[in-house]
């Protein structure tokens, strides 16, 4: 499974994003099935909501139900976790999403993940020592 974090939805979904072409590229050479969280699926919801309207979340809703992607559930032990995270990072600073993203990382064994985030997904380690393997800017 590979990881996904709301830039690349966003990438996705939006022509005019700088990475869109990117992201239909990364997404039609996967041959794995997507995952992400319930952190990353608020915050693209929100988004995709405030700067394209109202279909675009139900549209990526739907996509959701139709078996698109998978949601990883974060259990109430993660928090600890997470609030580490967000300590280690706070220079970035780490928000939610990302933190249940390098929790996700942590439980799947990989850190591999499609992202238009360059600076932090470079920075962040998964189990402390394991750097990110950002599959859609690999070719950058």
């Amino acid at each position: 499974m590979v990881i996904v974090d709301t830039g690349f939805w966003l990438a996705l979904a939006n022509r005019n994003d700088p990475y869109h072409t990117k992201a239909i590229t990364a997404l039609a050479n996967l041959k794995e099935p997507l995952i992400t969280t319930w952190a990353v699926i608020t915050e693209t919801c929100y988004l995709l909501l405030t700067t394209m309207g109202n279909h675009a979340q139900v549209s990526f809703i739907n996509n959701l139900s139709l078996g698109g992607f998978t949601v990883f559930d974060l259990q109430p032990d993660h928090g600890k976790r997470i609030c580490e995270l967000m300590e280690k990072y706070a220079d970035l600073p780490m928000d939610f999403a990302d933190a249940s993203l390098v929790v996700l990382a942590e439980h799947l064994g990989h850190g591999r993940i499609l992202s238009v985030d360059r600076r932090d997904f470079n920075a962040y380690r998964w189990k402390n020592q394991h750097p990110f393997e950002n599959l859609m800017l690999l070719d950058s």
